[in-house]
C-alpha cells in the first residue's frame, strides 16, 4: 500500500514539475512580445493544460497570448461563460432559471474552479477578520484577469455593452484588490512598494485600458443619441450621429461598424433616402454577410422602387439563410455573436417570405419589370427640373462610384485581416451593382425631362401662333375705330440697319403713302 501512495505521489510530482517547466517557459517567450514566440508559448501551454486543465496560471497565460495573437474569438469561445449577455440571453430562453440557479450563476462569476459543493458557511465577522488580516488576498484574483481580457476581446468583437460591464468590473476588482492589500502594509512597506512603482518603466495594466474604456463609453453615447432621435423622427440628426461613428478617425470594430451601418440605413429609409439606404445595407452585407436585418431592409427597398428581379434575389438568399438555420438548429455564427431575431420567430418568417416570393414572381411573369421608380431612387420629385437631377447624380456619383466602394475599409478594425479581401470584393461588387443602377435612372429620367421640354416647347408655340392676329397681303389690318397718326416729317434716330431704303421701300408698300426721311449717318455700323 505504501508503495502504491509513493508511486501516486511520484507520479503526482512529475506532472507538477513538467507543468512548472512549462509555464516557465511559456512566460520567458511571451516576455520577448514576438509573434512567433508568443505561438510557440501557446503551444506550451496547451500541453500544460491537457495535464492540468484547470491550472488558472496556464488559463490566465493562454488568455493573454491569445488576445496578444489578435485570436479574439478564441478567447471568446474559451470564456464565454462570462460574457453578460450571452447569460442575459439564456436565461430569457430558458425562463424557469430560479434565485439560487441565478446566485450561483453570480459566484460563479468571480471563480470557476469553486464547485457547488466546495461552499462552505462561515459568519460574517470571520470574513472581516480574514479581510483585515490579509489572509484572503486572492478571493477575487481568479476572476480579475477573465474580466480584463475578455472585455478587451470583446470590444474588438464589437460587443461594446459586454466589454464596458467587463472592463468596469475588472477595474472595479483592481482596486478592491489593492485596498486589501494595502490594509496589512505597513509604513515602511507602502514607502517601499511606491519607491519601487515609481522607478519601474511600464505603467500598471489598468491605465492601459482606461482610454479603451473611455473611448467605448464614447462610441455607446454617441449610438444611444443616434437611436433617440431616430425614435423621435430626427431623421438628419439621427444620419449625423451615426455619421460621427462610421467616419471617425478612430477606427471602429467591424461588427459595431456593421449595426450602425445598418441603423443608419433605416434613418436613410425613413429619411426618403433610397439611394443612401442600399449602400448603407451593402456596406453592412459586406462586413456580416448574415446579417438578417440587411438583407430584410434591402430587399424592402428595392421592392419599393419596383426593382423586383433584384429584391426577389436578396429574398431568396434570405430564405437559404432561413432554411440552413433550421437545419443546423441554431443562428449562424458563434454562440455569442448577436442577431436581431431570435431562433423561435425563424419558421413564422419562413412562411410569411414564402408568400412574399410568390407575389414577387407573379409580378415579374406579369411583365412589371419595366416601370421602375427611378425619381424614388435618385432621390428627386417628379416634374423636377434638368439642373436638379444633375445635382442629385452627381452627388451619388461622388459618394457611391466602385472606386470609393471601400474606402470605409480603411476606418473598420477587422478581427481577422484574412477578411479583408474578402470584405473589399463584396463590397466592391454590390456598389457596382448600385452604380449601373442609378446610371440607369439617371438615363431614363434625363430622356422622360427632354421629352417634357420637347412637348412644353410645342405647345407655347401652338399658343403664340394661335395669338397671332391673321393678315391680308397687301394690307395691314387695323382694329378698333384708331384713325392713322400724322408721320413725323422728322428724320427717325438711333435706326441701325444696313438697308435703310429696302425697309422704306417696304413701308411704302405696306400702305403708307408717306416716305420716311432717313439720315445715312448710322450705315457705318
Amino acid at each position: 500500500m505504501a508503495d502504491v501512495n509513493g508511486d501516486k505521489k511520484h507520479w503526482w510530482f512529475t506532472h507538477r514539475k513538467l507543468v512548472d517547466k512549462y509555464i516557465k517557459d511559456a512566460t520567458t517567450l511571451m516576455a520577448s512580445e514576438e509573434a512567433n514566440d508568443v505561438a510557440s508559448a501557446l503551444h506550451l501551454l496547451d500541453a500544460a493544460l491537457s495535464i492540468s486543465p484547470r491550472l488558472e496560471t496556464a488559463l490566465e497565460l493562454k488568455a493573454r497570448s491569445l488576445l496578444f495573437l489578435r485570436r479574439f474569438k478564441d478567447v471568446a469561445d474559451m470564456l464565454q461563460d462570462y460574457i453578460p449577455s450571452l447569460k442575459l440571453s439564456l436565461n430569457d430562453e430558458e425562463g424557469s432559471a430560479s434565485s439560487q440557479a441565478s446566485s450561483s450563476d453570480g459566484l460563479n462569476l468571480l471563480s470557476d474552479a469553486s464547485s457547488p459543493g466546495s461552499f462552505k458557511c462561515f459568519s460574517v465577522s470571520d470574513l472581516k477578520k480574514k479581510v483585515m488580516a490579509g489572509i484572503c488576498k486572492k478571493c477575487d484574483k481568479q476572476g480579475q484577469w477573465r474580466y480584463v481580457v475578455l472585455g478587451q476581446a470583446c470590444c474588438h468583437l464589437g460587443l461594446m455593452e459586454d466589454a464596458m460591464v467587463l472592463l468596469q468590473t475588472g477595474k472595479r476588482l483592481a482596486s478592491a484588490e489593492f485596498r486589501r492589500r494595502s490594509i496589512c502594509w505597513s509604513d515602511d512597506s507602502f514607502l517601499l512598494l511606491s519607491e519601487s512603482s515609481s522607478a519601474s518603466s511600464p505603467p500598471p495594466e489598468s491605465e492601459n485600458f482606461t482610454h479603451l474604456l473611455a473611448h467605448i463609453k464614447l462610441l455607446l453615447r454617441r449610438r444611444a443619441a443616434a437611436i433617440a432621435a431616430l425614435d423621435a423622427g430626427l431623421f438628419s440628426e439621427s444620419i449625423r450621429h451615426f455619421s460621427k461613428i462610421v467616419d471617425g478617425r478612430r477606427p471602429a470594430p467591424q461588427g459595431f461598424l456593421a449595426e450602425c451601418y445598418m441603423h443608419r440605413a433605416a434613418a436613410y429609409r425613413s429619411a426618403g433616402r433610397i439611394a443612401e439606404a442600399i449602400a448603407d445595407c451593402n456596406k453592412t452585407l459586406a462586413l456580416e454577410p448574415s446579417c438578417i436585418q440587411a438583407l430584410e431592409t434591402r430587399a424592402a427597398l428595392l421592392e419599393t422602387v419596383r426593382c423586383f428581379p433584384d429584391s426577389l434575389h436578396d429574398l431568396e438568399h434570405l430564405k437559404l439563410l432561413y432554411n440552413t438555420i433550421l437545419r443546423d438548429r441554431k443562428l449562424p455564427g458563434p454562440v455569442w455573436k448577436r442577431h436581431n431575431v431570435k431562433y423561435r420567430e425563424i419558421p413564422g418568417k419562413l412562411c410569411v417570405l414564402t408568400t412574399k416570393t410568390q407575389k414577387l414572381k407573379q409580378k415579374i411573369a406579369n411583365g412589371e419589370t419595366g416601370n421602375v421608380d427611378y425619381y424614388g431612387l435618385i432621390g428627386v420629385r417628379r416634374g423636377c427640373t434638368r439642373s436638379e437631377l444633375d445635382r442629385a447624380h452627381l452627388l451619388l456619383c461622388l459618394r457611391y462610384k466602385p472606386d470609393r466602394a471601400s474606402s470605409f475599409i480603411e476606418r473598420c478594425e477587422f478581427t481577422d485581416q484574412n477578411d479583408v479581401d474578402s470584405v473589399r470584393d463584396r463590397a466592391k461588387m454590390s456598389s457596382l451593382l448600385l452604380y449601373r443602377l442609378i446610371q440607369k435612372g439617371y438615363s431614363a429620367v434625363t430622356a422622360i425631362i427632354a421629352e417634357e421640354q420637347r412637348k412644353s416647347t410645342i405647345a407655347h408655340a401652338q399658343k403664340i401662333e394661335e395669338r397671332k392676329p391673321v393678315e391680308k397681303s397687301g394690307s395691314i389690318k387695323i382694329t378698333g375705330n384708331a384713325e392713322p397718326k400724322p408721320v413725323n416729317s422728322n428724320a427717325y434716330q438711333g435706326v441701325f440697319c444696313r438697308d435703310l431704303a429696302a425697309v422704306g421701300n417696304l413701308l411704302t408698300r405696306a400702305g403708307f403713302n408717306h416716305p420716311i426721311p432717313v439720315k445715312y449717318e448710322a450705315l457705318t455700323c
